[in-house]
C-alpha cells in the first residue's frame, strides 16, 4: 500500500461558452472536495441539469444569424 499523501487533481477552468452548462462543470469539479456521500446527489443533479440543456431550444444568433 502506498503512504504517499493524496493530492487535489487541478481541474483546467474551460469554458463551452453555455452559462448553465459552465455552471454544472463548476458543481461537479467541485465534488471533489466534498464528502463520498454527496457525491451521487451532485452527478444526478448534473445530469438533470444537462438534459434539461440539451432538450432546451437554442437561442438564435444576435446578429440574427446573418454570416459576414
Amino acid at each position: 500500500m502506498d503512504d504517499a499523501p493524496e493530492t487535489a487533481v487541478e481541474i483546467p477552468a474551460e469554458t463551452t461558452g453555455v452559462a448553465s452548462v459552465d455552471q454544472v462543470l463548476a458543481e461537479v469539479a467541485a465534488v471533489a472536495d466534498a464528502p463520498v456521500s454527496d457525491h451521487v446527489q451532485v452527478f444526478e443533479r448534473a445530469h438533470e441539469q444537462l438534459r434539461r440543456a440539451l432538450d432546451a431550444r437554442p437561442e438564435p444568433p444576435a446578429d440574427g444569424g446573418q454570416g459576414a
